[in-house]
């Protein structure tokens, strides 16, 4: 039967991130993570299943163009494709149109909020409903670890094994009003995947010394969350964000993510703190730094930032309650 959906599902960040995955092919990661529901970064992906076709069809909507997607973007979406009908036991082809209202490739999680919007609206196309555990199940079979995590608001964990491999809440959006103001120092794709960094990852002398100081952290943040304590959480924030990036850099052969602008970037989020306001900074894997603050500070922190020559761009954004459906189709 055919059928047509559409799903917004947001991005994240990541204050735990998972760095090295032990299966690359189940998306086994080697350690838990823990990240923020974002809501103003987010991918809209229609789904349109027709039961009389042999191929998919991949859309990429960038601006006001709607056009074929580059084989190096779609591919990936095929190949999720091809398991979520599998998993469905259903035939035909798929046509599927998306965008991102935020730049995608340069380290700001598109894959998660892309995976996780194909996902659910792949599903909701074939007349299939999802329960929250088995979507993010689904959305990890991606091969985006990170997309196991943006079926879910609020704040949320990843075990990230075969035996738990769904996403689970520690906190709704509403429990701590929280911002993420992004300072976009580049807005390109990055020249290493976050695929290939994994795959680097257990090469660095650093990864196993990450590995052991994990349990803590994990404990740290967790305890932040629920007793809404900034300070606690921005000290693990930046402690997490500086040992993945050294990894990265000391994995065979090195990546260096970081600019020039994002060395600037988390030298004046200092500066703000020593000014009085709460903020701290993370980074994933890509050079643009998301600082992490109170929502009543937001717009201090981004007024400060957008005065920096560094960056191209300041994106305000929340925590946020998750993906939801849409009559809003793209096609």
């Amino acid at each position: 039967m055919s059928g047509k959906a559409t799903a917004v599902a947001p991005s994240n960040i990541a204050f735990v991130k998972y760095w090295g995955t032990r299966d690359v092919e189940k998306t086994l990661p080697y350690n838990l993570s823990i990240s923020m529901t974002l809501s103003e970064c987010v991918s809209r992906c229609t789904v349109e299943h027709l039961d009389d076709a042999e191929d998919d069809e991949v859309l990429l909507r960038q601006g006001d163009d709607l056009a074929l997607a580059p084989e190096s973007f779609a591919a990936p979406i095929r190949r999720h494709l091809a398991f979520v009908r599998s998993w469905a036991e259903a035939a035909g082809g798929f046509r599927v149109a998306t965008e991102n209202s935020f730049p995608t490739g340069a380290g700001m999680a598109s894959s998660a909020s892309g995976f996780a919007a194909l996902t659910l609206a792949a599903a909701a196309a074939m007349g299939r409903a999802l329960e929250v555990e088995e979507a993010s199940i689904l959305a990890r079979s991606s091969g985006s670890g990170s997309a196991a995590r943006s079926v879910l608001g609020g704040y949320v964990e990843w075990p990230g094994d075969e035996k738990n491999g769904a996403a689970k809440q520690l906190a709704v959006a509403d429990h701590w009003s929280l911002s993420d103001v992004v300072a976009v120092v580049s807005s390109s794709a990055k020249e290493v995947s976050s695929r290939e960094g994994h795959r680097r990852a257990m090469s660095s002398p650093v990864f196993e010394r990450r590995l052991q100081a994990l349990p803590e952290r994990l404990h740290r943040v967790r305890s932040a969350i629920a007793d809404k304590d900034m300070i606690e959480l921005g000290l693990v924030l930046e402690e997490e964000a500086l040992e993945l990036h050294l990894v990265a850099m000391s994995s065979q052969p090195p990546i260096f993510y970081w600019t020039a602008g994002t060395i600037a970037v988390l030298r004046r989020v200092r500066e703000l703190r020593a000014e009085g306001l709460a903020a701290f900074s993370t980074i994933d894997a890509g050079p643009n730094v998301h600082v992490i603050c109170p929502a009543d500070q937001e717009a201090q922190v981004a007024d400060a930032l957008s005065r920096m020559g560094e960056i191209e761009s300041v994106i305000t954004d929340r925590v946020g309650s998750g993906p939801y459906l849409t009559d809003e189709h793209l096609v």
